[in-house]
Formats: C-alpha cells, structure tokens, sequence
C-alpha cells in the first residue's frame, strides 16, 4: 500500500472515495460537487488530501485542514474526513492515512492534530483509541447551523 498527497490528477479518484465517505454520514450523493469541492481546497492550498493506493486502487483518503490554536500559540491540524473502501477495511488503511496526519503534524510543528467522529461510530473510536488518541473531556464542542 503507498500513501500519497493527491494533486488535481488525482481529483477523480479522490472525488469518489470523499462522495463515498458523505453517503457514509447519510449525505445524498453528488459526485460533481465534491469533485468541484476537491478541486478548489487541493488549488487553493486550503487542504492537503492524501490516498491509500494498493495495486493501482484508491481504497483511503483522508483531508486535512490547516488552522491555529491561540493557546498553545501554534498551529494545529483538523482531520475533517477519512473514510476507507468497505472491502479494504481491517487492513490498516486507517492507520496509515492517521499516521500520515501524525507525520504532517510534527513536519510543521504542530501542537495537535484534532477530529471528531459520530457518536455510534464505535469502530473508528477503537482505531483512534488504540493508536494512542483521546477522547476530550475537558471542553464541550458546539454548532451553529447557518
């Protein structure tokens, strides 16, 4: 399995495993827009994609969202989306692509890397878990539905 940052010519392979991971949190699919989504973030330099490939498939993805922390004074990352293919699961894709988000994070001097997952999603908690991530009980998070 290799692990590589995806750029535009990767945009399609992309664009259907981040639709999949949508549909996945019961959103309608549409793959031209998460393509267009895709699209503008990897151009724009707003996120970093990386891919899972195994003999010539895309069975990971993962998206990184730069941003700061004004209490540790320096940068932390968001791990927004990371889905991996039905069939590649329980074959350490996921633990490749958080490791990745791990390596990112010490490259540019980060304070942390944070995510969040569904409540239900009890087996991405025992993956996160088990490679040493917390579950915060410090601080309550909240949205705002715009």
């Amino acid at each position: 399995m290799e692990t590589t940052e995806a750029q535009i010519s990767d945009l399609e392979a992309a664009a259907t495993l981040f639709d999949a991971y949508r549909q996945f949190y019961r959103y309608p699919a549409d793959i031209n827009a998460c393509r267009e989504y895709l699209l503008a973030r990897i151009s724009r330099g707003e996120s970093r994609v990386f891919l899972v490939s195994d003999a010539g498939r895309t069975i990971g993805f993962m998206q990184l969202y730069p941003s700061y922390s004004s209490l540790s004074l320096r940068p932390v990352w968001i791990l927004y989306d990371l889905f991996v293919s039905p069939e590649a699961r329980k074959r350490g894709v996921a633990r490749l692509l958080l490791n990745k988000a791990h390596d990112i994070a010490a490259q540019t001097g980060a304070s942390e890397v944070t995510l969040s997952t569904a409540i239900d999603n009890r087996t991405a908690q025992r993956v996160y878990e088990n490679m040493g991530w917390v579950r915060d009980e410090e601080f309550y998070y909240y949205n705002l539905v715009v």
